[in-house]
This record gives C-alpha cells, sequence and structure tokens, in this order.
C-alpha cells in the first residue's frame, strides 16, 4: 500500500491546520453561515436564561408598582398609584433598621472572610507537606448545605446541647448562650457566616497565589527583601483583583444570609438581627404586602448593584493612581 495522501492540496500547504479550517468552516469558505448556525443554536439557551432569570426580574418590578397582598389576588394589576411603594420606603423606620443591620452584617462578614481566607491561602500555598489535606479541612464548611450550617450553629449555641457550654459548665463560667441577648446575637451571626465562607475567599485567592511568577519572588529575594516586605510589594499587588473579586462576590452573597437568621435567631432578639432580605420576607409572609416586599427587593439590588460599581471604581482608580 502506498503512503496516505493529504485530503486537500490547501491541508498539506498549511500543517497543523485541519482541512476544515483551510476551506473555511463549513468546507467552502462560507464562514457567515457557520456562524449563522451556532447563533441558532444558542436561541433555546437564551430563551431558557430568559425565562428563568429575565421573566422574574420583570415580574418582580411590576409587582412593585401594585399593592399586591395574598389577601387580595385581584391587586395584581392596580397600577392607580405605582410609586406608592417607593413613597413607603422613605418612612419606614423598620426598613432603615434593617438596612444598617444589614450593612454591619455585610462589613464585618465581608472583612473577616477575607482576613481569615487570606491567612489560610497562604498557610496552603506554603505548606509543602500536605496542602492537599488542608484544603480539604478547610474546604467543608462551604460544600455543606447552609441549612445544615445553620443547625450546626444552633446546637453549638444551646447551652443545654453545646459541647462549648458543658466546658463553660466545668470551669464554673456561666456564660449565656449568644442568640438569645441583644448584645451578641448579630456578632453569633457573624461568627456562623465566616466560617461558612471563608473557605471561598480562600479558593479565589489561592488561585491567584498559584500564578505568582517565581522570577519575582526569586528577584525579591536576591534584593534582600523580608516576608512582609514580599508580601507587601510582590504578593499583594499581584493578587489585588482576585481579592476584588472575591470581596464583592461575598458582599453580594452576604445579603442572603437568609438561613443562618432564620434558623439562629429569626431576626431577634427585637430585631437586632433582621436584615433587609429577612424584613422582605416578613413582609412577604408574614403581613402578605407583596408588592410592597418587592419594592424592597428592587431597592436592595439597585444598593448592591450601585455599591458594587463604586467599589469597582474605587478599587481600579487607586490602582492606576
Amino acid at each position: 500500500m502506498g503512503a496516505l495522501q493529504p485530503s486537500s492540496p490547501t491541508a498539506a500547504a498549511m500543517p497543523g491546520v485541519t482541512e476544515e479550517l483551510a476551506l473555511g468552516l463549513d468546507g467552502n469558505g462560507d464562514f457567515d453561515g457557520r456562524r449563522r448556525f451556532y447563533l441558532l443554536l444558542l436561541v433555546p439557551v437564551l430563551a431558557i436564561l430568559a425565562g428563568v432569570t429575565l421573566l422574574p426580574i420583570c415580574y418582580l418590578v411590576v409587582t412593585s408598582l401594585t399593592p399586591l397582598s395574598l389577601t387580595n389576588p385581584l391587586l395584581a394589576w392596580n397600577f392607580s398609584h405605582p410609586a406608592g411603594n417607593y413613597i413607603l420606603l422613605a418612612t419606614d423606620a423598620r426598613l432603615h433598621q434593617s438596612l444598617w443591620t444589614q450593612a454591619k452584617l455585610s462589613i464585618a462578614t465581608v472583612a473577616l472572610q477575607m482576613l481569615i481566607g487570606l491567612g489560610a491561602a497562604l498557610l496552603v500555598h506554603r505548606e509543602t507537606r500536605k496542602p492537599d489535606l488542608l484544603r480539604t479541612l478547610f474546604l467543608v464548611p462551604m460544600v455543606l448545605p447552609p441549612i445544615v450550617v445553620a443547625i450546626i450553629w444552633k446546637v453549638l449555641y444551646s447551652p443545654d446541647i453545646s459541647p462549648f457550654w458543658w466546658l463553660f459548665h466545668t470551669l464554673g463560667l456561666a456564660v449565656p448562650a449568644p442568640t438569645t441577648s441583644a448584645a451578641t446575637a448579630l456578632t453569633a451571626i457573624v461568627v456562623a457566616d465566616t466560617w461558612e465562607w471563608f473557605p471561598f475567599t480562600m479558593l479565589i485567592i489561592l488561585a491567584a497565589l498559584k500564578t505568582l511568577p517565581e522570577e519575582m519572588v526569586e528577584a525579591a529575594h536576591v534584593d534582600g527583601a523580608s516576608r512582609w516586605q514580599m508580601f507587601i510589594f510582590v504578593t499583594l499587588p499581584h493578587i489585588r483583583h482576585a481579592l476584588l473579586v472575591a470581596g464583592l462576590f461575598r458582599l453580594i452573597d452576604s445579603i442572603k444570609a437568609f438561613p443562618l437568621i432564620y434558623i439562629l435567631t429569626e431576626g431577634g432578639p427585637g430585631n437586632v438581627t433582621e436584615v433587609t432580605n429577612y424584613y422582605t420576607f416578613t413582609q412577604a409572609f408574614g403581613f402578605s404586602y407583596i408588592g410592597y416586599s418587592s419594592a424592597i427587593t428592587v431597592l436592595l439590588v439597585l444598593l448592591v448593584i450601585a455599591l458594587s460599581v463604586a467599589i469597582v471604581r474605587i478599587v481600579e482608580g487607586r490602582a492606576t493612581a
């Protein structure tokens, strides 16, 4: 048998390039036709995405313009006073308090998760003996379902069954349950949320650390840089964008601390742990004010978008200054 010949002169003249690419994506040089075909294949996917994302958002905005209540579903199409819910937002003192509580929770949890995640990432990155074991142990809280995490901390915060309170009792210490005290309830939520989500920031920062060029590290060592100088002038600038991404993701996700609050405190004692999303839940399913709760949700989404854009511009502005 003779040697196999190239299927076309074009393919033979362009080694490493397939005949299909050499002649055009469809063999006739008709790139536009194949491109239209690929775009057509995307239509079902885009339709599904629109159905599960855009339609609910549109319905949320439309509902926020009505006084819809579960006790009177006919109000779903009542647009006689579309700004009524948004006017009420300005005078709702309980909403304002929930926004302040949300701000305190978000700032505390994001700051702690970034600091602990950075420390854990540096530890795993520098640990050469058993990095996989450390990484696996750190990831355990994040892979647990949020409701399971909430139940774990419910047990840990319950004096009757918590191993911590057995230890306190053995030591003769009278420590009240943190979730029943107005002074410590929000701190208890912060601790639980930080424990659950610091592995997320650790993973993002660790991935950035893996891309740190060895040449930069070696050059810094040759110049006599200390570990602190290495971190400040070499490592930190390199992972700056990763820190920004992790912080933004956690800032947005901190609004969804609903399972912890629902299981641990139910917004109490009083309303000291009633964040905005829990207040929205109370308005919708406690008082049946669907229209008003939709307006609160729209406000919350707009605040998160505005805050995220502001943080990105501030960080990028400092980087280019």
